[in-house]
């Protein structure tokens, strides 16, 4: 039977304590024991069901984990306070010093400030690599290789991984392929190509309402053991823990997923087609043209389509800027960073969301000044936008 995460997620049953169809939300920061050998035992981690610290583990927390593991299919996961705080623990657990991480070129912009700027300082280093191009990924392994790190499709510029081929690369020298599977949630089931560890940005569509910051690692019960240990566990001692409350709410909004990736993929599709028609550099995983569609097509869960992220190129920064302002004006969405909110986002990554990638590289990637990203919100009325979208576009002659 084909894996369908939305059908894990639902099949779910959490009751709170007093019979509540929500499960109830655990507001303590510390616990209590009735005999100081559960306490002992559970700082070794031998007591199961028993809690000890918020930092290390709480009900709430290990609810939201555990719905998310069962849509990306693996064993379990551990949920943080933010993506970053899922991302840096994963990489400090599996490297040391002398170790080595080959990375997609075009990630996050936080993602790639970390690689390349911080993670020297305890002698792990980083090559970044066009991760389409499996022979360049394989010619930059080496010896103290031990990661391989990429984007399910990348930030900004929507390249799409080969993640089959890469968790091929990564078996055959004995590498951890770590996939940030942030902006295709649902439509993507990295582990069942075959990840090793699959991150998200809860912030992001998972949570859908841009009130919240967080984070998960999902992965192999091992794993999360080690990042939970409370010897030399990156995320126990590094500390980025998601509050209880929060952890609650993004559950809650994480049930219905299922129907808000489907209607940002449907409006994606819509727009990306319309504004190709037009003329207007268009990316979008959706279209013919995307040079890794069929790559897409070939991996994903059908029923959620290209996903809610496309890019335009207007061509200059100004222009960009005049536009997003205009939607903006026109209530069209917010000039906002971040993705997945019911109201379209947009933003100009070069001078934003990756502004951390120097302009050098921002151009050898093929990250132009006019670059448009668009998180397509969920509009009932797709055609109305475009309609005043393609007025704000004639209005500044960009069309």
């Amino acid at each position: 039977m084909a894996f369908k995460p939305a059908n894990n997620i639902q099949d779910l049953q959490y009751f709170g304590e007093f019979g509540g169809v929500n499960p109830s939300i655990s507001d303590s920061s510390t616990y209590t024991f009735l005999s100081a050998k559960t306490m002992f035992d559970t700082f070794e981690g031998n007591a199961d069901g028993c809690y000890l610290y918020s930092r290390h583990s709480s009900p709430s927390n290990l609810y939201l984990g555990e719905a998310l593991a069962a849509m990306e299919g693996t064993e379990t996961a551990n949920v943080t306070a933010s993506g970053m705080g899922a991302i840096t623990p994963v990489i400090m657990q599996l490297c040391g010093a002398g170790d080595h991480v080959v990375s997609s070129r075009t990630i996050y912009g936080g993602t790639y400030a970390f690689l390349k700027n911080f993670a020297p300082r305890f002698n792990i280093n980083t090559t970044f690599v066009d991760i389409t191009k499996l022979d360049v990924v394989e010619a930059a392994i080496t010896p103290n290789t031990k990661v391989l790190y990429c984007e399910s499709v990348s930030n900004p510029l929507l390249e799409v991984a080969d993640i089959a081929s890469l968790a091929k690369l990564a078996k055959k020298h004995n590498l951890k392929l770590i996939v940030d599977n942030t902006f295709s949630p649902l439509s993507i089931s990295p582990v069942q190509l075959g990840a090793d560890i699959v991150i998200h940005s809860l912030t992001k569509f998972i949570n859908g309402s841009s009130d919240t910051v967080g984070g998960v690692v999902c992965g192999t019960q091992e794993f999360i053991n080690d990042l939970r240990n409370v010897n030399d566990g990156a995320c126990m001692l590094l500390g980025a823990t998601m509050d209880s409350l929060r952890a609650a709410s993004v559950l809650k909004n994480l049930r219905t997923l299922h129907i808000r990736m489907q209607q940002h993929s449907l409006n994606a599709t819509y727009l990306a087609e319309k504004f190709e028609a037009l003329g207007l550099k268009t990316v979008y995983p959706g279209l013919a043209s995307h040079p890794s569609h069929d790559l897409f097509k070939s991996m994903m869960n059908e029923k959620y389509g290209f996903g809610g992220m496309l890019t335009i190129d207007v061509g200059s920064l100004d222009k960009a800027n005049a536009l997003m302002e205009l939607m903006q004006e026109k209530n069209l969405g917010y000039l906002a960073v971040s993705l997945g909110f019911y109201k379209t986002l947009f933003s100009a990554p070069g001078s934003s969301t990756s502004s951390e990638i120097p302009e050098d590289e921002q151009k050898e990637m093929g990250l132009s000044d006019g670059l448009i990203r668009f998180s397509i919100g969920l509009d009932a009325d797709i055609e109305r936008t475009f309609n005043i979208m393609h007025a704000c576009m004639k209005e500044l002659n960009i069309l």
